[in-house]
């Protein structure tokens, strides 16, 4: 009896450890974002692999009934992809565990579109991840929130919708090791129209951290959202096929810059016939400018149906390698502001200013549109503007994005409305063209600021008013 109480003990110990590894990653050991995004940026060159239901339509957005037998790669190999990266000189890999259409290519547990409903059967997530650390390569993932098979999408957003979404995430970030960044698609872009608050932004970000505090939070929305602070996200990214670039000039944001190396995202059938491009470019109009500004280059290849990368890609990638190496660590990140990652509480809330121009009147600061603008009229020499809450209600964050190609404001003001009395807030001044003031909680009803010192006219994009949690 009491050999068997021992060895009880030992399998509930080690289970224990076990459990703890796996959901408490890293939890003793978290370290600042900073340092995290220094890393990632340290990284220089990765890997992106979408492969996906898509992959056998010759479509980059699949039909969201595609049945899941059209998946069946028959001489998969993710160790080809990650010796393909490897001669590339990459540092990392992302595969894209479920894009837009809502195919899983994981054995997950939250619905039957999955991996294993198809042919195929096996965990291609797994084999990826296991693939690219045994070459000593990090491990991303790619995640889509706009999900069209599981109706998620605007307007038909349910709690059960949100579970599914947190539920999925648990999964990746818990049974493939560690996760060094987790890349966020289809969320709060104009084309998905989902938003942080039907989705909501904060939730996810938090669960993510409480089960792998080091993953970095990715989400791919500079559609939206202004270059100068981190809106949503722990990088900053640039889609260069949507138009998104990056400034080589005066980036100083930690950023991720993708492009293909084929035509389209997916594999098509014209892949293997059709030349890639051009490998010196890569390098020297992508990666080497792009590292100079603290930004990482990910190249998107693409396997083909049978579940490797074609030939001319292979050729392509060992001819990157040639060209560039990764010589180490970039200069330090300058100091950044830190992430934005609670719902905007002034939004569309009710505004009231000084005197504006008839075009550009009060709604426009709180319009969730970065593109309008309020604007002061010339002739006002002390320019106000406010933001009704409603009710009293915490928040401790405030954000100004000024409109316009530059800053005008100098110096500005902030009060707050509390029991029907105004107090002061913030008394701040400097020439960014977004103004960041976090400060301890506070509760109010409106929030007003005056504008004491200004270039030309002042213009105000968006007003944030936010109730930051720790994370």
């Amino acid at each position: 009896m009491k050999s068997n109480s021992v060895f009880l003990f030992v399998v509930f110990a080690l289970s224990v450890l076990n459990v703890n590894t796996i959901f408490g990653q890293g939890r003793s050991t978290a370290r600042n974002l900073p340092e995290l995004q220094q890393e990632f940026v340290n990284l220089r060159f990765g890997m992106f692999i979408h492969y996906n239901i898509p992959t056998y339509m010759d479509e980059d957005w699949a039909d969201p009934e595609a049945s899941p037998t059209l998946f069946n790669p028959t001489k998969l190999d993710c160790g080809q992809w990650a010796k393909a990266a490897k001669d590339a000189n990459m540092s990392y890999g992302c595969l894209t565990t479920k894009h837009h259409s809502g195919f899983c290519i994981w054995d997950t547990k939250t619905t039957e579109y999955n991996v294993t409903s198809s042919p195929f059967k096996r965990d291609v997530v797994k084999e990826y991840a296991d693939a690219f650390r045994n070459e000593g390569l990090k491990v991303m993932l790619y995640y889509s929130i706009l999900d069209t098979h599981h109706k998620l999408r605007p307007g038909y957003i349910t709690p059960q919708h949100i579970q599914m979404i947190k539920d999925q995430l648990t999964e990746l970030l818990t049974n493939y090791g560690e996760i060094t960044a987790l890349i966020i698609d289809g969320w709060d872009a104009p084309w998905s129209r989902i938003s942080y608050d039907e989705v909501p932004f904060a939730d996810i970000y938090r669960l993510i951290k409480s089960i792998q505090p080091n993953c970095l939070v990715m989400d791919l929305n500079s559609a939206k959202y202004p270059a100068e602070i981190l809106y949503y996200t722990d990088i900053k990214s640039y889609e260069q096929n949507a138009g998104q670039h990056i400034s080589k000039e005066v980036n100083s944001l930690p950023a991720l810059s993708c492009l293909p190396i084929n035509s389209s995202w997916f594999w098509k059938t014209d892949f293997p016939t059709t030349a890639v491009k051009d490998p010196k470019a890569m390098v020297n109009e992508n990666i080497v400018p792009f590292n100079k500004v603290y930004c990482n280059f990910i190249l998107n290849v693409a396997p083909n149906r049978d579940g490797l990368v074609d030939d001319n890609a292979v050729k392509a990638l060992k001819e990157i390698g040639k060209l560039w190496k990764n010589e180490g660590p970039l200069p330090q990140l300058p100091p950044n502001d830190g992430p934005v990652i609670s719902s905007n509480i002034a939004k569309f809330k009710p505004a009231n200013s000084s005197w504006s121009n008839d075009m550009n009147i009060m709604d426009f600061a709180n319009d969730d549109n970065f593109r309008s603008a309020w604007q002061s009229n010339k002739s006002v020499k002390q320019p106000w503007i406010e933001i009704d809450l409603g009710t009293e209600q915490p928040f401790n964050l405030i954000t100004i994005a000024e409109g316009g190609q530059k800053s005008n404001i100098r110096k500005y003001r902030i009060e707050y409305m509390q029991n029907n009395e105004w107090k002061p807030l913030v008394n701040n001044g400097n020439e960014k063209k977004i103004k960041v003031d976090r400060f301890n909680q506070v509760w109010g009803s409106k929030v007003k600021i005056y504008v004491d010192e200004f270039v030309s006219p002042p213009a105000i994009a968006e007003i944030g008013v936010y109730n930051e949690m720790k994370h």
